[in-house]
């Protein structure tokens, strides 16, 4: 159950640019996080947790501070303006190390929404999967992909996803340069995402199957992958 896709805004307060700073996101980072990781894919989560926009972003705060799953601050990197603000963020998911991404989502679901809401969003979350496929071994999932609001159209999710290439946690994240594929989603519907994402280097993939018609039309979407070497 891999959700969210495409470069997205988020609002909030304002922000003051000026130089970036790029690091891993801490546990602490979760109130500003989540609403990014949010508007990444608020159609996605809005489908796969049946709840409106707040709560949704209220799980997200929760799963963002725990140490482990694909909400995890430990998946993610954030861009930082001089301010202290965080204005970018983006996760990857390694595809040799997701094995117990699954358990971790139902014990986390199960913890904030109890048994009788739990069940019908793992049933939604598989019914998700088959547009969002979780990565194979040989792939990285880049995920959570979201700009705040007035950083969009500086550069700066460019400047965050070349930094998480080339930055000294790339291996550890699975995104070290030639070794692994590497690989995104983006709604159908949200043009201006994939346009970004083809000037970073990535090309659609055909597709392999039909979209599930227990699946909203507004869910579909395209798998890209990396065709450049990194820095190219």
């Amino acid at each position: 159950m891999i959700t969210a896709s495409g470069a997205a805004r988020a609002g909030g307060l304002p922000m003051r640019q000026g130089a970036l700073t790029f690091r891993p996101a801490r546990a602490s980072d979760a109130a500003v996080c989540a609403p990014l990781v949010f508007a990444s894919g608020e159609h996605e989560f809005e489908f796969f947790l049946g709840a409106p926009a707040g709560q949704c972003i209220a799980f997200l705060e929760y799963a963002f501070s725990c140490s482990s799953g694909r909400f995890s601050w430990r998946r993610h990197e954030v861009a930082v303006n001089e301010a202290g603000e965080v204005v970018a963020v983006l996760a990857a998911h390694d595809g040799r190390r997701i094995a117990f991404d699954d358990p971790h989502i139902v014990w986390a679901l199960l913890r904030r929404f109890g048994v009788l809401r739990t069940v019908p969003m793992l049933l939604r979350g598989l019914v998700l999967e088959t547009e969002l496929p979780r990565p194979k071994r040989v792939q990285t999932l880049v995920a959570h992909c979201a700009t705040h609001a007035e950083a969009r159209g500086t550069g700066v999710f460019t400047a965050l996803f070349e930094h998480a290439l080339s930055s000294t946690y790339a291996s550890e994240r699975g995104l070290e340069p030639g070794g692994r594929e590497i690989v995104l989603d983006v709604l159908v519907h949200n043009s201006r995402a994939a346009a970004l994402y083809r000037r970073l280097g990535f090309v659609a993939l055909p597709r392999r199957r039909a979209r599930s018609r227990y699946l909203p039309a507004q869910l579909e979407s395209v798998r890209m992958r990396l065709s450049r070497e990194p820095g190219a």
